[in-house]
């Protein structure tokens, strides 16, 4: 079984994508424990400064709280990361006992600090807002799960 935390900035506001977490959560049940960790998101300024400034600052809420996981395996989703199918992602993911934490970062990203302490991946080479990648790192849990137990989901 799958032990997986999601560390994220910020919590779902949108209703139709807390609703279709909601629903993937409960897919993942029978394949995996999965533990939902939210930091607080730092408000920023438009200016340069005001940015670099929330990216510190979330980073290091993110760094503490990454040092209650140092015995897994911690991913970086970002759009410069490992590309993988669904079938490589299944393999790395789908049937591992390992924990392994996913890390969505901010509206602003990861400081530079925090990018280039932890590995990468990538859902795309595109950027999607937070809660819709949560939605898709879900998605994707159940798939990678239900392609390792060998269910008719992904064709």
């Amino acid at each position: 079984m799958m032990n997986v935390t999601i560390v994220a900035f910020g919590k779902i506001k949108n209703e139709n994508s807390r609703v279709l977490a909601e629903e993937y959560l409960k897919r993942l049940k029978p394949y995996a424990r999965i533990k939902i960790e939210e930091l607080k998101s730092e408000s920023f300024s438009n200016s340069k400064s005001g940015q670099e400034i929330a990216k510190k600052i979330e980073g290091e809420r993110l760094q503490n709280c990454l040092k209650n996981y140092s015995e897994s395996k911690i991913f970086l989703l970002a759009e410069k990361g490992k590309e993988m199918d669904s079938q490589s992602f299944s393999q790395s993911f789908g049937s591992s006992t390992q924990s392994t934490v996913f890390v969505i970062g901010g509206a602003l990203g990861f400081s530079s600090d925090i990018f280039n302490s932890y590995n990468k991946l990538s859902l795309s080479k595109l950027t999607f807002p937070h809660e819709l990648a949560r939605v898709l790192l879900l998605e994707q849990l159940y798939r990678a799960s239900t392609i390792s137990n060998l269910k008719t989901y992904h064709y």
